[in-house]
């Protein structure tokens, strides 16, 4: 496996733009992430939302016209998931997101937590992880020992967790039932800042030590 990030947007979001298999798959659709990818000359097998949060999701409707790509996420996006609305009005930015369908959704599946998704001859292990947002799941590649966690964890912290449906019970006990079970040595891909790993986060992270 091997990935690359793309940086972009109000919130400075990471995109990661995966090759395994074969295959590209994009983890989140940052603002202006679409014109990178054409800007590199790779087609995107799949994109893979870990949340609907707007600064996640800006480009995902331009990714699909772009390669006809299936979109894998928790739920269906809703105004109410992507708090453009409400950024919009807290600091004057004109945020808008095009509204885009999701083909594989994985909530109300009886999907198990951990278990692995295939979508365009990709797989990955899924946990749902809300707290953050109500929808967030987290994305793990077994054999390589890569998890894609969107929002959920960050290098010494986690997501914030006062938007509406936001709670820090659901967000910490979700990260230390799922995502701190996976080894120590499994990278953590954040959708903001730079990687960290799961050993660094249960030892060190502040969060966890109170």
């Amino acid at each position: 496996m091997t990935w690359n990030v793309f940086t972009g947007g109000f919130c400075q979001t990471n995109g990661y733009l995966v090759e395994t298999g074969g295959r590209r798959l994009l983890v989140d659709a940052p603002e202006d992430c679409a014109a990178w990818v054409r800007g590199l000359g790779v087609k995107v097998d799949a994109l893979w939302l870990t949340h609907h949060h707007f600064d996640h999701v800006m480009d995902a409707a331009q990714v699909v016209a772009d390669h006809g790509c299936p979109v894998v996420a928790w739920t269906q996006p809703a105004p109410e998931l992507w708090l453009d609305r409400m950024f919009s009005q807290l600091t004057g930015w004109p945020l808008q997101v095009t509204p885009y369908t999701v083909t594989d959704v994985l909530g109300g599946t009886g999907l198990g937590a951990g278990e692995e998704v295939v979508v365009a001859g990709t797989g990955l292990k899924v946990w749902h992880v809300p707290g953050h947002s109500p929808d967030s799941v987290c994305f793990y590649h077994e054999a390589e020992a890569v998890c894609f966690c969107g929002d959920t964890v960050f290098a010494q912290g986690v997501g914030r967790t006062d938007f509406p449906g936001g709670s820090e019970e659901l967000l910490l006990t979700g990260i230390r039932e799922k995502l701190f079970t996976l080894p120590d040595r499994t990278v953590l891909l954040p959708g903001h800042g730079g990687a960290t790993t799961v050993g660094a986060e249960r030892s060190g992270n502040p969060f966890f030590a109170r």
